[in-house]
């Protein structure tokens, strides 16, 4: 009964995924488009902690703190970019 609600977060999630990536795509601005990253981001992390429980293998936990470490430090990255790009506007 939990893998099956597992398995249906999972593809909720991913369906979640899909609608984000409408949003960078789509965005209205550079900070739209950045939060829509962020938003990703935390959400595939989440599901490869599912995919983790679901399969019983805990390597992937690893996984999951790295691309979190990487996600932060990208969008640490983008952020000042599009600060930086603001300020050359004005």
């Amino acid at each position: 009964m939990i893998e099956k609600l597992l398995i249906f977060s999972t593809i909720v999630l991913s369906f979640t995924v899909i609608l984000c990536m409408i949003r960078v795509i789509k965005g209205p601005d550079a900070a739209d488009r950045l939060m829509a990253i962020n938003v990703i981001g935390t959400k595939i992390i989440v599901l490869i902690s599912i995919v983790s429980f679901i399969l019983k293998e805990t390597y992937f936990i690893d996984v999951v703190l790295v691309y979190a470490l990487i996600s932060f430090i990208a969008s640490t990255a983008i952020a000042d970019f599009i600060e930086k790009m603001g300020a050359d506007k004005e």
